[in-house]
């Protein structure tokens, strides 16, 4: 018996709920993180790709402005330089947040569920689908928020329920 693959439709409503949810969270995980000092956030921390908490939550607000900037056409670089606090991360996170939510307000669910050609590297397409796009940027998110609150565990200032909020 063969079983027939149901699509997945998403509305701009339900991602901009995920979103806020998510980005609930990563604004708690920044609140738990101004605990820490200058050279805490600095503190290179061995088994980690980004090995700075501070790079780590870089990282994770930089991919979703570069994800963001793939659906709408326009890639841009930024420097974690820009970015040496805390405070200046959370300004960050909230820039990307609102503009992540400028573009869910505006875009439909043909926009949203239809793949398509996207520029992902100055001169590299492929054909993607927006809402699985936003998706991964979701989990990316998750996964670091992971990295961070093992970072912060390993200095000695674990965090609580940081998790994905499931209620209002």
């Amino acid at each position: 018996m063969t079983r027939k693959r149901e699509v997945a439709i998403h509305t701009a409503d339900d991602l901009l709920e995920i979103h806020e949810r998510s980005n609930r969270t990563l604004k708690k995980l920044l609140e738990h993180c101004r605990q820490l000092d200058l050279n805490e956030i600095n503190l290179e921390l061995r088994g980690f790709g980004y090995p700075t908490i501070r790079l780590q939550l870089f990282h994770i607000i930089g991919t979703e402005k570069y994800w963001m900037g793939v659906l709408q056409g326009c890639l841009e670089d930024d420097d974690d330089r820009n970015y040496p606090t805390i405070d200046s991360l959370e300004e960050f996170r909230h820039k990307i947040s609102e503009s992540t939510k400028l573009y869910l307000k505006s875009a439909s669910t043909d926009e949203l569920n239809i793949s398509r050609k996207m520029l992902v590297d100055p001169g590299v397409e492929r054909i993607l689908k927006p809402a699985q796009v936003f998706f991964r940027v979701l989990t990316h998110t998750f996964h670091h928020q992971g990295q961070v609150l093992a970072m912060c565990r390993l200095l000695g200032k674990p965090g609580d329920g940081i998790y994905y909020p499931l209620t209002q």
